[in-house]
């Protein structure tokens, strides 16, 4: 009854935000058009068949559009934001996990610095006995950073099982790796707390308040030909359209705390904007204003209560503020929130979906921070923060996009020494070795003042995220 229920829930549809024009609410329409075109680039690199893309500020959408079609053959349904529902990977730690973390801390029913122990007595023993709920929102609880539940288990409790005994790779507190293990140890919490599966405690407490009615786990077989299909040959041996694509989350049942997820744009443009109003939205209040303000207030390094900081990481881009909070997930999405701009900015794409870009990672992370620079510098109503253009962005450059890779070449030392002096002088000018955000190539000084986001740490965190995925590329 409850998966009919659901079914008859997201055929009917919600409304979503009211749409106003750009300038109604201090855009440049002009600008925003730019949102367009790397979009558009990004699909005839290869890097994605589609995209559905949702920019809202002061509590409407103001940028609104589907591109391309749910996968290469142009007989394909075209992408709509309101209706092409996709797999969200990565966002289901924020949109569902943490939400509904911060619901029972809210509630007093979750302690932030309570060993989780108290909660899951399995995980104890040792050094996980000082393992607290905020360490494993913050990625610093020392758990490994995944564990391939996908060719370990043999039913989805038992995979609960092993994610319950992982034995942790560092003292609790020390360091940082982003750990889906962790999610999937939060998500248990929530279910050991309420008494309920996550996905049924999120649809009553979450999705079905606000509306969010193409939002779920495990989307029922009616709906599959409105879900952008994913991995071609995934481990499971079947082309996925409508199933996780993560195999662990597959391997629990497709019911996860880290992935497993799935949304429109339209949808998360509905949460985005709950969590801008400081947790109401249209009348439902979903949890207070000063939670929310403690989970997205940065706690530890770039890291916030399960929620990433716009420190130029994960396609953040340069000119979000410096409250702004997101996440991105592994298919090719991403979410990013500016409370001092009251805007958000949705991209939701399917480039794990026989890519036809040489490395459609590369694609995917320049057209996320295109997609945030854009949308910032498109702010207009405060003229003296207005920014200038630059003249190109990352996808009009398209660097190491399709490019073959070039074996390198040695010098004999005569020569390198003889080069050293050029070479120096040169290197401001090859912009190659640098990260792509600082390629976007001349910008106002105001411009180039407000782009060193960017720090040491950030680079850190896209290292153990990268890391995190490629060790389970096939299955993530």
């Amino acid at each position: 009854m409850f998966t009919v229920l659901l079914a008859a829930l997201a055929i009917a549809g919600g409304e979503g935000l009211p749409v106003k024009a750009p300038a109604a609410v201090g855009m440049s329409e002009a600008r925003l058009r730019v949102i367009d075109r790397v979009v558009q680039h990004g699909i005839k690199a290869g890097g994605f068949p589609g995209a559905a893309v949702v920019v809202g500020r002061r509590g409407a959408s103001v940028w609104h559009k589907g591109f391309g079609h749910l996968d290469w053959a142009k007989s394909s349904p075209a992408v709509s934001p309101s209706e092409t529902i996709y797999d969200l990977a990565s966002l289901t730690k924020v949109v569902g996990t943490t939400t509904a973390v911060m619901i029972l801390y809210d509630e007093g029913l979750i302690g932030l610095d309570d060993p989780v122990s108290k909660y899951l007595p399995e995980f104890s023993g040792g050094l996980k006995d000082s393992v607290t709920v905020r360490l494993l929102l913050e990625h610093r609880s020392g758990l490994p950073a995944d564990r391939p539940l996908w060719r370990l288990a043999t039913s989805p409790s038992d995979a609960r099982r092993i994610v319950l005994s992982a034995r942790l790779d560092y003292r609790p507190g020390t360091r940082y790796v982003y750990s889906d293990v962790g999610a999937m140890t939060l998500a248990f919490i929530v279910e050991q707390v309420t008494g309920q599966p996550l996905d049924g405690f999120l649809h009553d407490r979450v999705y079905a308040p606000l509306g969010m009615s193409h939002t779920f786990f495990r989307p029922v077989d009616s709906l599959k030909d409105h879900v952008a299909p994913t991995e071609v040959t995934p481990p499971r041996g079947y082309p996925l359209q409508g199933e996780v694509h993560d195999e662990n989350a597959y391997a629990l049942g497709g019911v996860a705390g880290h992935a497993g997820l799935f949304s429109t744009a339209q949808d998360l443009a509905v949460f985005a904007q709950m969590m801008l109003n400081g947790g109401e939205y249209d009348g439902v209040r979903i949890v207070s204003d000063s939670t929310i303000r403690i989970f997205t207030t940065r706690a530890a390094g770039n890291r916030a209560l399960g929620w990433a900081m716009a420190d130029g990481q994960w396609g953040s881009g340069q000119f979000l503020s410096n409250q702004a909070y997101g996440h991105v997930g592994y298919t090719g999405t991403s979410l990013w929130i500016d409370p001092t701009r009251d805007m958000f900015v949705i991209l939701l794409t399917n480039r794990v979906h026989a890519a036809r870009a040489r490395r459609p990672e590369k694609v995917i992370a320049d057209v996320r921070a295109d997609l945030s620079d854009a949308a910032a510098l498109a702010v207009t109503d405060d003229p003296d923060a207005i920014l200038a253009m630059p003249e190109s962005f990352r996808a009009d450059l398209a660097q190491g996009w399709n490019q073959p890779v070039r074996p390198v070449r040695r010098k004999s030392t005569r020569k390198a020494s003889a080069s050293r002096t050029s070479s120096s002088k040169s290197s401001a000018a090859k912009p190659a070795t640098k990260p792509a955000a600082k390629s976007t190539a001349k910008k106002s000084s105001a411009a180039r003042t407000t782009a060193k986001k960017s720090s040491t740490t950030s680079a850190k965190s896209t290292s153990a995220k990268t890391t995190a995925k490629k060790a389970t590329a096939k299955q993530s």
